[in-house]
């Protein structure tokens, strides 16, 4: 048996094999691949601009679809009603609270509208609460522009089992800041300034993005080409198989009885 598995013609069937086992597992993983790519979120056409008025409303949520949406804003800053979202990281996308502790702070100032009401900033970024960034507030009226953002459930994060010091806050949340910011209309949301005001760091925010279609023909290509590695596995066996059958056979037959 073991002459028969290493005579040339049957070495050649194992290289084969093997090559086609290669070949068919790694066009599987190819299309799995693609398959696991095709559900994943990718981004979305980026509008142009527009105000910010248009996108985020008040006392009311915000469409999916103005997520990440770059928006404009002109008003005047009011730097009393400014707060800290500590825990945070230069990032959006980022964890916060405990995950994030003493990372930073966003800096969150509210511009008030020419229709009165406040749109929440996310100025920038910084690493101390006592950074004199922080207290940098633009004076006058200010054109801002930035991508918007929805608003941040209050369980959104891991809180602080202490109070927080005065000023600050762990989320982004409309109707916290509605409680903070009494008798003001508040909008949903917030802006995330771009660029960032004055000295702070940008705070990372990505443009809109969709969810991905899972392409299921994908996943059956893959299927198909395991499918084949099993059946050139079985051909060789079956190959292999008769080989030694037929060599076994010779070696009993008369004329290689009356040879020996």
């Amino acid at each position: 048996m073991l002459r028969t598995l290493l005579s040339p013609r049957v070495m050649g069937l194992h290289v084969l094999t093997i090559g086609v086992l290669i070949a068919f597992i790694l066009l599987g993983r190819w299309q799995l691949g693609v398959f696991q790519d095709s559900g994943k979120p990718r981004a979305a056409a980026d509008p142009t601009p527009v105000a910010v008025a248009t996108l985020a409303p008040v006392g009311a949520q915000m469409d999916g679809e103005a997520v990440g949406r770059r928006v404009t804003a002109e008003g005047v800053y009011e730097a009393d009603r400014q707060l800290l979202v500590t825990d945070r990281r230069a990032d959006v996308d980022a964890p916060g609270g405990k995950a994030s502790h003493e990372a930073g702070f966003w800096v969150l100032t509210p511009l008030r509208l020419d229709d009165g009401t406040l749109m929440p900033v996310v100025r920038g970024w910084v690493a101390k609460s006592d950074d004199p960034a922080v207290s940098a507030v633009p004076q006058g009226r200010v054109a801002v522009a930035g991508r918007l953002r929805p608003q941040q459930g209050t369980d959104s994060v891991q809180r602080r089992a202490e109070s927080l010091p005065a000023g600050q806050v762990q989320t982004v949340s409309t109707g916290e800041l509605i409680n903070l910011w009494t008798g003001q209309k508040v909008r949903t949301g917030y802006m995330v300034a771009q660029p960032p005001s004055g000295s702070l760091t940008q705070v990372k925010v990505a443009p809109p993005a969709v969810g991905g279609t899972l392409t299921w023909r994908n996943l059956a290509y893959a299927a198909n080409w395991w499918i084949f590695a099993g059946f050139a596995v079985f051909m060789w066996f079956h190959f292999v198989r008769d080989a030694v059958r037929a060599d076994r056979d010779r070696a009993k037959s008369p004329e290689m009885a009356l040879e020996g």
